[in-house]
This record gives C-alpha cells, structure tokens and sequence, in this order.
C-alpha cells in the first residue's frame, strides 16, 4: 500500500516531451498525485542515465524553499545550479505560490540545454504572462486523481465490483487508497483537501472574502452533479434561503471552484445544428469520494455518481467533452471527440426496465450521423440494440 502507484499515461506524456524546447506544466487538483509524477519521473530519467547533479527540484510548499518564493531569488538559485554542456532538468512544484513566477520561468527558458517542468493547482496560473510571452512554447498536461485501473494497484480488493463501489463512494485521491479499511482516517483526509482548495486556491488565490458563500454554491454543485445549473438558479436558490445574493457574485465564485480544478464546467452542444448553446451548464467534480465529503454523506443517487465517473474517464481519456441537445427536452448526457472523431455516450446505473431502456435509447435515435453511440450501465448484460452498443462500466473502466 506503500508504494507509489506507477501513472503511466502521465509518466509516457513528460517522457514524450523530454528535452523539447517546452516548458511542461502539470495541472490539476490538489493531492491528485501531481508531486508524486516528478518523483516517477525523475527516478525515470535517473534510470534513464540523468545525474543527480542535472537535476533541480523544488517544492515551493516547502518551508526550506521559502525565500524562493521571490521570483528573482528563484530564478538565480537555478541558474547558480545549472550546468554547462549538460541538460538540466527543472522541477518546480506548486509554481503558483512563487508571486511573478513568470518573469523567473520566462528568463530560464532562453538559456540553452534547460529543461523545465512545473505543477500548479490553479487554472490562473496560465492566463497571465506566461501564457502571453511564451505562446505556443508550453503544452499543459491536466491531471485527474486514479484512474479505475490505477485504483487497482492501490488496494487489495480483488473483487472487482466491491473494488468499484469503494472507487465510486470514497473516490480515487492516490493517498486516500491507505484508507479504504479506516473510514474515519479517509474521512478527515478528504476534508483536509476540500478546507485547502477552498482556502489557499480559492479565497487566498482569488481574493475572496466570503467562505461560506463558497462552500454553499460548492455544495450546490455538488448535490446538482449532472443536472443543469446557472449562476441564476443558484443566486435564486440561495435568495430563497435567505441569503440573498446576486448572479455576478455567484458566476465569480463558479469560476473561482473551476480554476481550483474541484468542478469542472461542461456547455451545451446542439448536434444538429451543428452549435454550442449558451443555456445552462452542467458541473462535474473532480472526484465522487470529494462529493461525499461536501454532502456530508455517502450519496445514493447513484445514477448522478457514475456519470460523473464516466465523464472523468473520458477526460483522463483525452476527450473533448459537451452535452448534447438532440431535440426538444431531450440530450446525449455526452460527446465526445478525440482526434477529431466523434463518439456519444448515455449513463444509466440499469437498464433491465423497458420503459428506462427506452428511455435511454431515444435521443440516440434523433442523432442522424453514423459516430459511434454507447449506452454504459452497471447491468451485467452487454448488446447491441440497432448499432447502439450497451457496454458495462466496470468492464470499460478496466479496458482504459
């Protein structure tokens, strides 16, 4: 339970950059394992042939890397380090908390041989300088906690549907897989995570003043998990409770809990039309377990917690990702596109009644294309019904 759980997909993305005249930026929400990637990968590159000497990590979390929070202090503390005539290696973790970061990032970049590797726990992060003087010269990696398949190597649950329901219910962080036999344990781990984000990468990072309006639309959105929302129906929702507040604040604090990667926004698609729409939204969070927390409670709805599930697969699957319209009251909970190539996909945790598989399969039947259509349930029966292929999620999780 102690090891450290091999990320291959991530680990293959930095290997396939290595030495590329591009700055690496690892993205995602707190303690999805974003640290732990540069440990994999710099043992890795060890393996690989790389000294130690080539190499430069620092962890700006880290009080013994305080005074680097100066971005021109940092910046000279990696020049006096780098080598001449042999490729450096860059680690900085936690980029966002070094104020200017970019200036320091910026000025390495020009030097030659440098290879240079950052994490951040912000969306911000990329939208200021950085992403405007160094255009085209960074590739951003987004990452989620465990996958189904990597959840797998970090318990010992042989059953594979016990193993799912614990992956559904305590969610997937890679450190909270130590705790799956102590509730307790990974209760108070979950609520760590939830208090920093909303602390260091919400209210501080973001400059907002009021955290309990946070955590209320937070808990909106987690209880809302794939239904359509607005800033509106939120500020409504909340001025009905007594807590009067308007659709400004609340888009503020929407896009504050997106930027923290703790939801991530999906827009309306109207396939026949060929369109986004500028209708309601749909929120997705970043792990089922994290949802349990803010709820207070082991959801039921089951239904709401495998979709989110599947939509994080396929994102870590490298999907684009929008809700599709098909007709009047009627979507595709999902398309999805990935090199260019479009796939649909509806989630129902059963289908055994006729009335819920018709149910499912009927906006299929608006779509007119021919791209590939998947009904994913819990059902243990898997079909085809007239080209539409009903798969079972487990078995789908596994084949990631």
């Amino acid at each position: 339970m102690n090891k450290l759980i091999k990320r291959k997909k991530y680990l293959a993305q930095l290997a396939m950059w290595q030495k590329e005249k591009m700055i690496k930026v690892v993205t995602g929400v707190r303690r999805c394992g974003k640290s732990t990637l540069f440990e994999l990968f710099i043992d890795q590159l060890k393996t690989g042939g790389v000294s130690d000497a080539q190499i430069i990590s620092v962890n700006l979390e880290d009080e013994d890397f305080s005074e680097l929070l100066n971005y021109k202090k940092l910046h000279k503390y990696i020049e006096a380090r780098m080598l001449k005539n042999k490729w450096t290696y860059v680690f900085l973790d936690e980029i966002q908390n070094c104020k200017n970061y970019e200036k320091a990032v910026s000025s390495l970049y020009l030097k030659k041989d440098i290879d240079i590797y950052l994490t951040g726990s912000n969306a911000y992060m990329l939208s200021g300088e950085l992403a405007t003087n160094l255009t085209a010269r960074y590739i951003k990696i987004d990452m989620l906690p465990l996958s189904f398949e990597e959840y797998g190597e970090a318990v010992k649950t042989p059953d594979k549907r016990e193993r799912f329901n614990q992956y559904m219910n305590m969610g997937a962080f890679p450190y909270a897989a130590r705790f799956v036999d102590n509730s307790l344990a990974h209760s108070q781990y979950l609520e760590g995570i939830y208090n920093t984000v909303l602390v260091k990468d919400i209210m501080t990072n973001k400059n907002l003043k009021d955290i309990t309006l946070v955590k209320s639309i937070a808990s909106f959105l987690a209880h809302n998990v794939g239904s359509p929302v607005s800033a509106k129906k939120i500020a409504d929702t909340l001025s009905s409770s007594g807590r009067p507040t308007g659709s400004a604040t609340v888009d503020a604090y929407l896009e504050a809990l997106s930027d923290a990667y703790l939801f991530y926004k999906v827009n309306r698609y109207d396939i026949k039309g060929k369109m986004h729409l500028k209708s309601e939204s749909k929120y997705y969070i970043c792990d089922t377990g994290l949802r349990n927390t803010i709820l207070g409670t082991a959801n039921k709805d089951i239904g709401h917690q495998i979709e989110n599930i599947v939509f994080l697969e396929l994102l870590r699957r490298g999907y684009t990702i929008n809700i599709g319209k098909t007709g009047r009251g009627t979507e595709i909970d999902f398309v999805a596109v990935h090199d260019k190539k479009t796939e649909y996909y509806q989630v129902c945790a059963s289908v055994l009644d006729e009335n819920t598989l018709e149910r499912e399969l009927a906006p299929f039947k608006q779509i007119k294309d021919n791209y590939p259509k998947y009904l994913i349930t819990l059902d243990e029966f898997t079909g085809d019904h007239d080209g539409i292929q009903q798969i079972n999620l487990i078995d789908w999780l596994s084949k990631a």
